[in-house]
């Protein structure tokens, strides 16, 4: 399974939901499963996003139809972006290298 980082900011309506259901970010994160991908971790932050989400997902189509789906809804804004451990990177550097 791949990771992707998913950052997330309310809109007016989403911070409304969630202020009167929290249980609605669990309701989320089971939809998310249904669609094919898991939250592996969760974060409330300050600052310009509202939550860190840690995911996995098979690949990049999957996580896209996660993030079209929970953006459509028009409650919150998503930046996704694919991650990859230090440990990874550092492998597909060394691999191969001339040096």
């Amino acid at each position: 399974m791949q990771k992707f980082i998913m950052l997330s900011k309310l809109t007016d309506e989403g911070r409304k939901t969630v202020k009167m259901r929290p249980e609605r970010i669990k309701e989320v994160n089971d939809e998310i499963e249904k669609m094919g991908a898991k939250v592996v971790e969760q974060y409330a932050v300050l600052g310009e996003y509202d939550f860190i989400n840690i995911l996995e997902a098979p690949d990049n189509e999957t996580i896209s139809k996660v993030s079209i789906e929970l953006g459509a809804r028009g409650t919150i804004q998503l930046v996704t972006l694919a991650a990859i451990s230090i440990e990874e990177l550092a492998s597909t550097l060394t691999a191969g290298s001339i040096y």
